[in-house]
């Protein structure tokens, strides 16, 4: 049965499951492009309020496949670029898409899974999951842009620890440092993702897109540059009709009922 990315609606929540379990749902060409396949529909359905990426049969993701990446050690350097370039094509649209996206992690998140995990919004995990960036064991480095996630939400000296050491993580680590948001028992990743989704989707849709915008571009601003992005968002978002609902609904001490 070949690998594919399967996709259900739970209410407002676009639900995507990596299937492929004789490789513990190791990445490849078809599942990147079915991802970024699914984002682009779920960005243009306004039932859509939020996305969760997880693994099936008890698995996030392997990571990369070592069999096809020994066959890929024969074709050219412009080759194996583009199969880089598939994967993070699927990184970037997760990490630009405008409504939040939870991974839901039961048992191993490793390398390029655990990437893929980092890039996601939250992450939501058993107690019994394992995260690993495995690619120095096999004399790569990696890819996913997992260095860059790491950089950006440890100091310097944890991210070069997990990322040389290539060791499994603690998830219970993992979560005392930020980097796991919420823990589940063993089995109930997904139905806690599906909480927390349903969470989100009480939230404005603009106000969120426009919070994960200013996250995502923070680092790279000034402060001063960034003061502008802010007010540039806060005056858009004060003219949409969800601020109006919003605050209509604080004073009447109700449920707002965002668009």
């Amino acid at each position: 049965m070949p690998a594919e990315l399967q996709s259900v609606s739970h209410d407002h929540t676009m639900v995507l499951t990596i299937n492929d379990p004789p490789s513990r749902n190791a990445l490849g060409p078809d599942i990147y492009a079915a991802g970024v396949e699914a984002l682009n529909g779920a960005e243009r359905n306004r039932d859509i309020r939020s996305v969760i990426i997880t693994g099936a049969n008890g698995t996030f993701s392997a990571g990369g496949n070592l069999n096809r990446l020994q066959a890929r050690r024969q074709e050219s350097a412009e080759e194996q670029a583009r199969g880089v370039n598939a994967l993070h094509g699927w990184i970037d649209t997760i990490r630009n898409f405008p409504k939040p996206v939870i991974a839901a992690v039961e048992g191993a998140a490793a390398g390029a899974g655990f990437s893929l995990a980092l890039a996601c919004d939250f992450i939501v995990a058993s107690r019994e999951a394992v995260f690993i960036m495995a690619y120095a064991r096999v004399g790569l480095s990696p890819d996913g842009g997992g260095t860059w996630s790491l950089a950006n939400a440890l100091p310097r000296q944890l991210a070069m620890e997990i990322l040389m050491g290539a060791d499994k993580l603690d998830v219970q680590r993992l979560h005392a440092l930020g980097v796991v948001n919420r823990l589940a028992q063993p089995g109930a990743a997904l139905d806690d993702a599906l909480v927390l989704a349903n969470a989100l989707g009480q939230r404005a849709p603009n106000a969120l897109a426009s919070i994960k915008e200013l996250v995502g571009d923070a680092r790279g601003n000034s402060l001063h540059t960034h003061l502008d992005q802010e007010r540039d968002h806060f005056v858009r978002n004060l003219s949409h009709a969800n601020a109006g609902e919003g605050i209509t609904a604080f004073f009447e001490k109700r449920a707002p009922r965002y668009q």
